[in-house]
């Protein structure tokens, strides 16, 4: 009984206890709610609170807004209205103006009518003296114009005269003395040796009984020889010796590498001969060659700056002479001068030094080609694509006015190398030719009495009669024989042409 009173006892305070549990749990709950009410309700307070503190910020900003605007809406119309004050006063001052240039113009239309008056007073006064001048002179306006014109001309002509000669000798000398200065600058510079080279060359023997191996049986080895190298030997009485002759120098040098392969061999007939020469053109090709890089070299030119083809042909101008001048050495002189000069002038160098040593190109081949060599040197160059101001100095150094500055150096540069004493050689027929032109040549003019060609033709005097060539006329006769002997006659250097006017008047006293 007391298990089952115990368990009554025991489910009843589990009720009780649950029961107040219950209500614990309830108060707890509303408690939470009305926490949660109330912090709700503050939130809300608060966000009024800050919905209300924007709205008045907004209603400040916006006042503050309208208030600039409203103070920049002033201060534009203030400084419309000082615009339009300023644009008010700039009318009025323009109209203003405008009266008063309108005022000028009136005055000067006045005055350019009073103007025109008096030139037609005036006018008519001058006609009128002019009138009263030709009746009284007897002669017209023109007349008299004439005869002060003619008067003038009398009275000044030989002042005039005196004086323009005096300005151009004084010019000339100033001219003269700063080329001489300069060129004898740029000689000094360029020291080169000249030997002049002949048609002939000579081969020494060892013997005189070399002679007649030489010539061999019936003139058989002599007569090979001189139809393989195109040259003529000749065998004379001079001792230990014969001479190849012949105008082309590569032919004799071909003969004479072929005579001494024969000489030290010793085995002299027609089939070794032709061996001989043709060893003696493959040596020569070779020795062409070098000689053409060694000019380059000497000249400081790169080898890759030419066609090795176009070096063998300079190398050919060793073996070419013009008037006893090795082709070769003038070459590279020519490029030598007129580099010097370039440099001294301001012109193109490698125009100067390239075109200088390639200047007298044709001549290597002018034998075999047909034409000038100034033609052919340019063809030839052309054909190896070398630029047009290097071609044109082929061609520019025997033009009378070059076009191009660089050519005009490369010409004063061939006449140095040329002109130079020793350089070249003439025949006394030749000489003799050269100085009976240049006579001719100044005797041909008006009023001319005599001629001498002096200084080996570098110099001509030229007498003139005094009444029939006065001072100025001289002077002008003077450039005129210039010009002619420029133009007509070939020759080395430059020809000085003095005119000379002498007035002799004998008088007695008795």
């Amino acid at each position: 009984m007391w298990l089952i009173a115990a368990l009554y006892g025991g489910a009843i305070g589990l009720a009780i206890g649950a029961g107040i549990g219950y209500i614990v749990r309830k108060k707890i709950a509303l408690s939470q709610i009305n926490s949660a009410e109330a912090q709700a309700e503050k939130i809300v307070k608060e966000a009024e609170a800050e919905h209300q503190r924007h709205i008045l910020a907004g209603k400040e900003k916006a006042i503050k807004l309208i208030e600039e605007s409203k103070r920049e809406d002033e201060n534009r119309r203030k400084e419309l209205r000082i615009i339009q004050s300023k644009l008010e006063q700039g009318e009025n001052d323009y109209r203003q103006r405008m009266v008063e240039l309108q005022k000028r113009q009136d005055e000067l239309f006045s005055k350019s009518e009073k103007i025109e008056e008096l030139k037609k007073e005036l006018t008519a006064k001058r006609e009128e003296q002019l009138a009263k001048l030709e009746q009284i002179a007897g002669m017209t306006l023109e007349e008299a114009k004439e005869v002060v014109l003619k008067n003038a001309e009398n009275i000044m002509s030989e002042s005039f005269a005196s004086r323009m000669h005096k300005m151009s000798r004084t010019q000339n000398d100033e001219l003269e003395e700063k080329a001489r200065h300069m060129l004898s600058m740029v000689i000094q510079r360029v020291a080169s040796s000249h030997c002049v080279d002949t048609t002939t060359t000579s081969v020494v023997l060892p013997n005189d009984d070399m002679k007649g191996r030489i010539i061999g049986k019936e003139g058989r080895n002599i007569k090979a020889l001189e139809n393989l190298t195109g040259t003529e030997i000749i065998v004379d009485d001079t001792p230990e010796s014969i001479t190849v002759s012949g105008f082309s120098p590569i032919r004799r040098q071909v003969a004479k590498l072929a005579l001494e392969r024969l000489i030290e061999d010793g085995r002299i007939h027609p089939t070794k001969i032709e061996d001989s020469v043709e060893h003696a053109k493959k040596n020569l090709a070779k020795d062409i060659k070098k000689a053409g890089e060694d000019a380059l070299y000497e000249l400081g030119i790169p080898l890759t700056a030419f066609d090795p083809k176009l070096i063998q042909i300079l190398g050919r101008l060793k073996y070419r002479t013009s008037y006893g001048q090795n082709v070769l050495r003038h070459s590279v002189e020519v490029a030598q001068i007129a580099t010097l000069l370039a440099q001294e002038i301001g012109a193109d160098v490698t125009v100067c030094k390239r075109g200088g040593v390639l200047h007298d190109i044709g001549k290597a081949v002018d034998h075999d080609v047909q034409g000038a060599h100034p033609e052919i040197g340019y063809n030839i160059l052309k054909k190896f694509n070398m630029p047009e101001d290097i071609c044109y100095q082929s061609l520019g150094h025997h033009e009378d006015n070059p076009n191009t500055l660089e050519a005009i150096l490369v010409k004063t540069a061939d006449a140095i190398s040329g002109a130079r004493p020793g350089a070249r050689k003439t025949t006394y027929e030749h000489y003799i030719q050269r100085l009976e032109e240049l006579e001719s040549t100044a005797s041909n003019f008006p009023g001319v009495e005599k001629v001498y060609a002096i200084q080996a033709g570098r110099e001509v005097r030229v007498f003139v009669e005094p009444k029939a060539v006065d001072d100025f006329a001289a002077y002008r006769l003077a450039k005129d024989i210039a010009t002619k002997i420029e133009s007509e006659l070939t020759y080395p250097g430059e020809v000085k042409v003095n005119v000379i006017r002498e007035t002799r008047v004998v008088e007695y006293a008795r």
